[in-house]
């Protein structure tokens, strides 16, 4: 009989990392004590992510070597915007470089980095992080729940 695999809805725990190619960790669990555990489909993993999981075997480690396009594709000219400082929080301080959370108007919220400061207006990166970068995604399934 051959083991059970990673199946789309499945929820397991796992370990995992990413990292730009050949660069440190930006995140990484395989150090805690406790897996994570994660409902694929769910929105807790990037779909872009999720679908490199499908058909593991549990107990098995995996590292997979994503192009951009792979797995937070290219930067979108169109989310680098410029906002006017009255539509930001008077006393928040900000710096270049440092990623926020901006609430939406359906009460989600988005993340950006800022790129500049202005007296007037501010501009900021919505493109995910990792975006234009080569990606190590290390993981290992622990279980199928």
């Amino acid at each position: 009989m051959s083991a059970r695999t990673v199946a789309a809805g499945d929820t397991l725990e796992l370990r995992y990392a990413l990292r730009p190619r050949g660069g440190d960790d930006i995140i990484s669990n395989f150090e805690d004590t406790e897996a994570e555990t994660v409902t694929l489909g769910d929105g807790t993993l990037a779909p872009m992510l999720e679908q490199w999981l499908i058909d593991l075997v549990p107990g098995e480690r995996h590292v997979f070597l994503l192009d951009p396009w792979q797995a937070f594709g290219a930067s979108q000219p169109e989310l680098i915007q410029t906002m006017p400082r009255t539509d930001l929080p008077p006393d928040m301080e900000f710096a270049v470089d440092q990623l926020v959370e901006f609430a939406m108007p359906n009460g989600q919220t988005l993340a950006g980095r800022i790129l500049e400061i202005g007296d007037d207006v501010m501009k900021v990166d919505f493109n995910h992080p990792l975006a234009d970068l080569s990606i190590e995604f290390e993981v290992e399934i622990v279980r199928i729940l």
